[in-house]
């Protein structure tokens, strides 16, 4: 077993070495430095020491991306309590939910969550924190008020000499430790609880370290769109950039693509983390459009001046991402085969992994160099893969992984943890797939989503619904089965639409030529008998796929 060191030193350390440069700044608000962080930090070591919070005491955090969400959590692993990062987007019973069950001592907020939530529902907890100035929105013992009042007179008390970096000591964690339970956006009733050690978190940031750290230097500028209280966000985003001494900027508001758009063009990352469908938007809207002129199309097809027509296109693409990036990082859902194709065709820095929460979250990924299309890379340190099939290179089986970034099990749920874990460490992720002999990994789609033909075929709705988002005026699709009859639900783009002087009726035919189409290059079984028409963009989990189960 490797030996692995605590995780809150990297933490420690990246604090002391960027003592003076820029940390955390709100997009177009203000700017913390790596000393402003640590001060804000042990203040808030202050208040749970005097209100008696125990290290192993659970703390769940709840609001919108910003610099003082990514102080919050620092400030609870680095005093040794467990973070509880919960998603805004879940409505106020979801949040209650997570709250009690987590057996959380206290609540962090942002803005909006603060206003929906209801404290009455939450009868355990000992206060709520207003995240945006660390007020208590609610006490519910003296000891919380009192340190509350008195912060800042403590923390002059404690440090009458100015507080330096030679105060900077945080909580020595070990490997199995509890860290951070992560509730997964669970599609009915209640989520489960993921709980994720130390140790894991400690794999994917050492990973990000040596495979990213040489290609990022700290002072680099980072975005985060992703929320934090999402794996990918949290351990790729923020936690790599944090400790590698990026400065990191926070949307803090919901990014649209034109938000998104403007903020590469101001930040200029340099490395751009995303989900599929941030960066389809910004090809559909603003890379397409410009390049599907004939005259565009005739230069691509000359050999001659192909390659510098290619050229000029990748250099604009680049441009729309901030032009400064080393790769863009694509990783949440499948990204759609007409856009991966066109990237990797004008030589883009494109690259796609695979994870999830239940192991913090990496377990694929390859760099930009490595990159093979349809693939989401090779197995990444202290992690192995292997598929659940005769043969794995030619016949689909469930992709199983195990190793340091794999999780203790799921909170109070050994009966879900059993269904997953096997004996021998191996997490099954309900993804199907295939390796190839040099180890990348080819998923083909999740057994749940899987469809089940008349005659007893797997139909995976993800390459139907690949090959329909690709085609006239679709937005967002998905497939659903209606007894033995394959519907498309289909979300138009009424932008294009209105452009081009559209009626619905036309939309509508417009659909069925998308159907026939569609059908003309599928086998029997999944043919698509309709195309039914949502005006409403589809419902979203937090890392953006569509959440299947309501339209089924």
């Amino acid at each position: 077993m490797e030996s692995i060191p605590s995780f809150n030193s990297y933490i420690e350390q990246s604090i002391i070495k960027n003592w003076d440069q820029d940390a955390l700044t709100d997009y177009k608000g203000a700017t913390l430095q790596y000393k402003d962080v640590a001060r804000k930090i042990e203040k808030m070591h202050i208040l749970f020491e005097n209100c008696g919070v125990k290290p192993g005491d659970k703390i769940a955090l709840c609001g919108r991306n910003c610099a003082h969400w990514a102080v919050s959590f620092l400030a609870v692993l680095s005093y040794g309590a467990v973070a509880v990062p919960i998603l805004h987007e879940f409505n106020a019973e979801q949040i209650h939910n997570i709250v009690n069950h987590s057996e959380s001592k206290l609540l962090f907020v942002g803005d909006v969550v603060a206003t929906i939530i209801d404290e009455k529902e939450m009868p355990n907890l000992e206060g709520i924190v207003y995240i945006p100035d660390f007020s208590l929105v609610v006490s519910r013992t003296e000891s919380l008020t009192y340190a509350r009042e008195h912060l800042n007179a403590m923390f002059g008390q404690k440090y009458p000499k100015f507080f330096r970096k030679e105060h900077v000591h945080y909580h020595v964690d070990q490997a199995e430790e509890l860290a951070l339970i992560n509730y997964t956006s669970g599609t009915t009733g209640f989520s489960k609880g993921v709980m994720l050690p130390y140790r894991a978190l400690w794999g994917n940031l050492d990973f990000c370290l040596r495979r990213l750290g040489i290609h990022i230097k700290p002072n680099s500028n980072m975005l985060g769109i992703l929320p934090m209280a999402h794996m990918y966000g949290l351990a790729i985003e923020f936690i790599f950039g944090f400790v590698n001494g990026c400065h990191i900027f926070y949307l803090t508001r919901l990014p649209s693509p034109a938000i998104i758009a403007q903020a590469f063009a101001d930040v200029k990352p340099a490395v751009v983390i995303s989900v599929p469908l941030v960066i389809e938007k910004i090809m559909r809207k603003r890379v397409f459009p410009k390049i599907q002129s004939n005259a565009v199309r005739l230069l691509l097809n000359m050999p001659v001046v192909n390659k510098k027509v290619k050229q000029r296109i990748c250099e604009q693409v680049y441009q729309a991402f901030g032009g400064q990036a080393y790769e863009v990082i694509v990783g949440g859902a499948a990204l759609n085969q007409e856009v991966e194709k066109f990237l990797y065709d004008i030589d883009f820095p494109l690259t796609v992994g695979y994870g999830a929460t239940e192991c913090a979250p990496l377990i694929s990924y390859s760099d930009y160099h490595d990159f093979v299309p349809g693939s989401c890379g090779t197995a990444v340190d202290h992690m192995e893969i292997k598929i659940n099939s005769r043969d794995q290179q030619n016949e689909l089986g469930e992709i199983l992984t195990r190793g340091t970034n794999v999780m203790l099990g799921y909170y109070k749920n050994e009966e879900a943890t059993r269904q997953v874990l096997d004996e021998e460490g191996w997490y099954h992720t309900g993804d199907q797939g295939i390796l190839s002999s040099d180890g990348h990994l080819f998923i083909k789609g999740r057994i749940k989503n899987m469809l089940l033909g008349a005659n007893g075929q797997n139909i995976y709705p993800e390459e139907i619904e690949d090959k329909l988002s690709s085609m006239a005026l679709v937005s967002e699709c998905i497939i659903v089965q209606r007894g033995e009859k394959l519907v498309a639900l289909v979300h138009p783009d009424s932008d294009e639409a209105e452009s081009m002087d559209f009626s619905s009726e036309d939309v509508t035919t417009i659909m069925e030529q998308n159907r026939q189409e569609l059908n003309n290059v599928l086998p029997a079984y999944c043919k698509i008998s309709a195309i039914e028409i949502q005006e409403e963009e589809f419902a979203k989990t937090p890392k953006k796929s569509i959440k299947r189960y309501l339209y089924q």
